[in-house]
Order: structure tokens, then C-alpha cells, then sequence
């Protein structure tokens, strides 16, 4: 085996590798480009691949790891990858493993990887797991109505009673209805979490990479002729994921996000996808488990995985991420401006990697 650096965005082994082994929406060139034109993130992926017949070009792939270097006020370190769900090396067994992670290893800054399906970094002693998430899962092959029947009874209702309340399910045509999405996403992410949100241009590339070339889509919910929610599903390969939700709090009585989320099961079997992934939930966060566990089927944990070199000192990061929440705390307060709030996730956001 030999291995090689390669920009993932661009270079055609990489593609050839994930198009042939398991892989996620977050291991796409189009995913990577939209968080490193967002972010201004470089990407890069090791390789391991098989000697070429000739010698002189590079053989087939068989084995990768995409990591990014991070440079911010939280110091240096490398990740892999960035606002990800979860992150798994592809990899078949310990040596392709140890093979491309130790040149990250050996670069004597902290090292963060979230492994969900894959358990081989998990053998890796240099590494600490740090945090745990849950990640919940629903296969699509039944019929609709087998999966219909699957749901509990209590979503069933909550479909019944949008559809009867007059709530409909539209799929978004224009920007316009991407800036609708974003508007409640803000005010989401600051009124109920006391988060500050991603830059529009996140969602923007997104709607540019993924909705207008086919592989997701974003649902909106419309009630009395006003975008009440709205959820963006991506696609890869037989894979459909549930990845954002936005609604408007005053109006959850007629029951949009339960429409929205059997309309991307619908949805998501049209298109030929065998799998419906709803991502991440963190580990404590009961009401959004309890949610998702409605629908799904498998729930695993998605580990936290960190390598802090030896003699690593972590006083001055300790700082600056007690310093982070209150920022945010005080950024997210209902006395500051929307506007405010939303230019502080611009410019800070990208420190929360």
C-alpha cells in the first residue's frame, strides 16, 4: 500500500473511493465544499492505495481519512471533519487505520474524530473518548404502509391532524424559500437554544451543492398561506438525511413537523433511498430523542474521539471554551437584536469546531 494526500473536493481517487465503500453524505466533495467555502476551511484526505500495474500512475484506492487543520482563538488542532454528525474513517481493518492517522497523530496537536459505524478507532488506545452523542436510523425498504404502521401512534395522530387542520406540503422552489427556512432557523436556534446560528452562506451553498442538483431537498409546511416549518433533507447513494428542522413555536398545534418528516419518508422511498438517517442528538437531550424515536428503528452511539499529544497543555484553551458559552449566552440574550445575534454566529461560528 502506498499512501498519498489528495484534495478530496476535486481529486478522482477520492471520488472512486467513496462511490465504491460505505460511506456518508459528509464524505461527499460537495458537502466539503460547502463547509470550506463557508468556513474557509482546507481540506485534505489520506490515501492508501493498491500499487498500479504500471507503476507510474497511482493504483486503486482502497482507504481514507479527510482531516482539516484548524488555526482560531481555541488554538491549533485537527479534525475530522468539521460540523459533522458523526465521521467514520473508511477503512477496513487496524492497519489501514494506524496507516493514515498517524502522519494527524504526529503532528503533536489535538486530534477529534466522531466514529459511528465504524468501531476500529475505537481500539486506537492514544485516543480518549471525550463526549457521546445518539444517532437514530429507520430503513425504508417496507412498503409505506408497513412504515406508516411502524409509527407510533402518537405521529400518526399528529399527521392525521395537520392534514386535517389544512396544512400543506410544498417543496421549495427559490432562494426565497431558502430565506424563509433561515429566518425561523435563527430564531430557533436563539429563543429555544440560546445558540448562535450558522452564516447564511452555509445554507446557501447547501441549497447551491445539494437541492439544486437533486441529491436533497427542503419541505416546507404551509398553513393558512405562511411558512410555518421547514426541514432540509441531503441525499447519497440509498441514503436520506434528515439534517435540519425549523419551525414557528406558536404554530406547533397543528402539527407541521410530523407532515414534514412523513412527507421526506415519502419522500426519501420515491427516490429510491433504502434508509432514512435522522443524525445527531446529544446524548442528554430527552425531548429530541424521545421525538426521533418515534420514527426510527436503530439508535447507536456516535463516540467522541480525542488524541491529545504528551505534554500537550490545554490551560490556555481552557479559557477561552469557558470564555465561548458566555459570549454566546450574552449574544443569544431576547434583549440583543436578531440582527446582532445573527452577524455574531458569522463571525464566531467557526470557532465551535
Amino acid at each position: 500500500m502506498r499512501r498519498v494526500t489528495v484534495d478530496p473536493l476535486t481529486d478522482s481517487l477520492w471520488k472512486t473511493l467513496i462511490d465504491k465503500q460505505p460511506s456518508s453524505v459528509f464524505h461527499t466533495p460537495s458537502w466539503m465544499r460547502v463547509l470550506a467555502d463557508t468556513y474557509n476551511f482546507e481540506i485534505r484526505a489520506h490515501l492508501l492505495t493498491e500499487p498500479s500495474s504500471s507503476g507510474n500512475v497511482e493504483g486503486a484506492p482502497v482507504a481514507g481519512l479527510p482531516f482539516c487543520q484548524v488555526a482560531d482563538i481555541r488554538g491549533r488542532r485537527i479534525v475530522s471533519l468539521p460540523f459533522c454528525d458523526f465521521y467514520d474513517p473508511i477503512v477496513d481493518n487496524p492497519k489501514q487505520w494506524f496507516e493514515l492517522v498517524e502522519p494527524l497523530v504526529g503532528e503533536g496537536i489535538p486530534y477529534k474524530i466522531r466514529p459511528l459505524h465504524s468501531s476500529i478507532p475505537l481500539t486506537d488506545t492514544r485516543f480518549q473518548m471525550v463526549n457521546k452523542a445518539r444517532w437514530h436510523g429507520l430503513k425504508l425498504a417496507p412498503s409505506l404502509d408497513d412504515l406508516w404502521h411502524s409509527l407510533h401512534g402518537s405521529v400518526r395522530t399528529a399527521v392525521r391532524k395537520a392534514q386535517k387542520n389544512g396544512v400543506i406540503i410544498r417543496v421549495a422552489q427559490n432562494e426565497s424559500d431558502l430565506k424563509a427556512f433561515y429566518q425561523m432557523h435563527l430564531l430557533v436556534r436563539k429563543q429555544k437554544y440560546r445558540m448562535v446560528a450558522q452564516p447564511y452562506q452555509f445554507f446557501y451553498l447547501i441549497w447551491k451543492e445539494f437541492i439544486q442538483s437533486n441529491n436533497g431537498y427542503l419541505l416546507l409546511a404551509v398553513y393558512q398561506n405562511q411558512i410555518i416549518a421547514a426541514t432540509i433533507f441531503l441525499r447519497w447513494q440509498k441514503t436520506i438525511y434528515y439534517k435540519f428542522n425549523a419551525s414557528i413555536p406558536t404554530e406547533l398545534h397543528v402539527n407541521p413537523n410530523e407532515l414534514l418528516l412523513w412527507s421526506g419518508m415519502k419522500y426519501g422511498k420515491e427516490s429510491g433511498c433504502e434508509q432514512l438517517d435522522f443524525g445527531l442528538s446529544d446524548w442528554d437531550q430527552e425531548g429530541l430523542i424521545f421525538y426521533k424515536r418515534k420514527f426510527a428503528q436503530k439508535e447507536k452511539p456516535i463516540h467522541f474521539l480525542q488524541f491529545m499529544p504528551d505534554g500537550y497543555s490545554s490551560h490556555e484553551l481552557d479559557k477561552v471554551n469557558q470564555l465561548l458559552p458566555q459570549l454566546t449566552d450574552l449574544l443569544t440574550d431576547k434583549s440583543v437584536p436578531d440582527e446582532i445575534t445573527q452577524r455574531a454566529g458569522e463571525l464566531l461560528y467557526r470557532n465551535f469546531c
